[in-house]
């Protein structure tokens, strides 16, 4: 074996990691879900060159095998990948717009704001105004409308500054998991944000709880353990109208490709009823309007999209605003072409006083990341 040496370039050798184990897997099993873990199995059962690879995946814990010798994720996994997707994440946001992310952890809580408010024992010291403070002072022990010296200080002297003070949040991430968002690698990167919130909140905001609902033509909660591996619906209608009625417990057995927000925001509401943080908002991840609601004890799938599945859409997004909920919509506008789809969700934004985003693919990240710390955040007058 021959060796060949050179001049250190400072560039540190890669590790398996970066070679192979998580960043190509990642991206692998985000594209391929379930279809990547079997075609890891076969790569193993065949023996081929990457077979030792996944075994050394297997002993590191990445991998695992469930009952009947089939590859799944392990949550160290999963783990890895949600900080992996963060750090790709915080790497793209935008120079110049608010970093998503506090650098720094003031004891008060968030960031200063306009203001000052009248210091009470036990407040933090280090958050006294000494302007507003000195000026108080000055003004009390003035005499003929001169300073008196030496100033003497008094506890009624002295302001703090006003916090934005940050509090518990419970969140519901609604994604879209109706057929049209193949296109464009939509789904690879509502994955990518989802994990990385998940990520986010797991290691700066641990008191807060974040749960993910997928809707098509139904809806379900997603465990964290298979968020990488979610996929679309395909599209199995290609009629150029459907109008079906089917009953909810036979749901599953009708085509999958639509587009259920309704029934995503009623599961959304459940949810949240069950959480107790002090902020509650829901994010939506969608490229389209609704094509399905629940009537009763069944739904409509509906194309081209029917007012009917507009209004009802509407009605429970305005229930959970009336129940204090902060709505944000995420409208993927890669192949935007009509007036529609907009339409819909200013009527949603307006009617929730909500907040709308519209956006491509690329730029979701630093929409999902910005709109979360925002909304968790409520200003009062001074954090304890």
């Amino acid at each position: 074996m021959r060796y060949k040496y050179g001049e250190f370039d400072g560039e540190a050798f890669p590790t398996p990691d970066q070679l192979f184990a998580m960043n190509q897997m990642m991206d692998f099993v985000l594209q391929y879900g379930e279809q990547a873990l079997k075609a890891m199995q076969q790569a193993m059962d065949k023996d081929t060159p990457t077979s030792d690879l996944l075994e050394q995946m297997l002993k590191d814990g990445l991998l695992d095998k469930d009952g009947k010798g089939k590859l799944k994720l392990t949550p160290k996994a999963v783990t890895k990948m949600q900080g992996q997707a963060l750090m790709e994440i915080f790497k793209q946001l935008k120079t110049g717009s608010r970093d998503g992310h506090e650098k720094t952890s003031p004891g008060a809580g968030g960031e200063r704001i306009d203001g000052t408010k009248p210091y009470s024992f036990g407040d933090p010291v280090s958050e006294i105004d000494l302007h507003a403070t000195l000026r108080n002072a000055m003004a009390r022990n003035a005499k003929d409308g001169k300073p008196n010296l030496p100033i003497q200080f008094a506890e009624r002297d002295m302001e703090l500054h006003l916090h934005e003070g940050l509090t518990t949040c419970s969140t519901v991430v609604l994604i879209d998991l109706s057929g049209s968002m193949t296109r464009y690698g939509r789904y690879i990167s509502a994955k990518r944000v989802a994990l990385a919130l998940l990520a986010l909140v797991r290691q700066r905001f641990p008191q807060d709880t974040i749960d993910f609902i997928g809707f098509y033509s139904g809806a379900k909660v997603i465990p964290e353990i298979q968020l990488p591996l979610i996929m679309p619906k395909p599209v199995t209608v290609f009629d150029y109208q459907v109008r079906l009625k089917v009953k909810l417990d036979q749901l599953d057995q009708a085509p999958q490709h639509f587009t259920n927000l309704h029934m995503g925001l009623q599961a959304a509401r459940r949810m949240l009823r069950k959480r107790s943080g002090e902020n509650k908002q829901i994010f939506i991840i969608t490229d389209g309007e609704p094509t399905a609601h629940v009537e009763g004890d069944f739904a409509f799938l509906l194309y081209p999209p029917d007012k009917r599945s507009t209004v009802a859409t509407l009605k429970e997004a305005a229930l959970a605003a009336k129940e204090g909920t902060r709505i944000s919509t995420f409208a993927l506008i890669e192949d935007y072409y009509g007036m529609d789809w907009v339409s819909f969700v200013d009527q949603l934004t307006r009617l929730t006083k909500g907040v709308a985003f519209y956006t491509a693919s690329g730029e979701l990240a630093n929409c999902v990341i910005e709109s979360y710390l925002s909304g968790r955040k409520k200003k009062k007058s001074m954090a304890s």
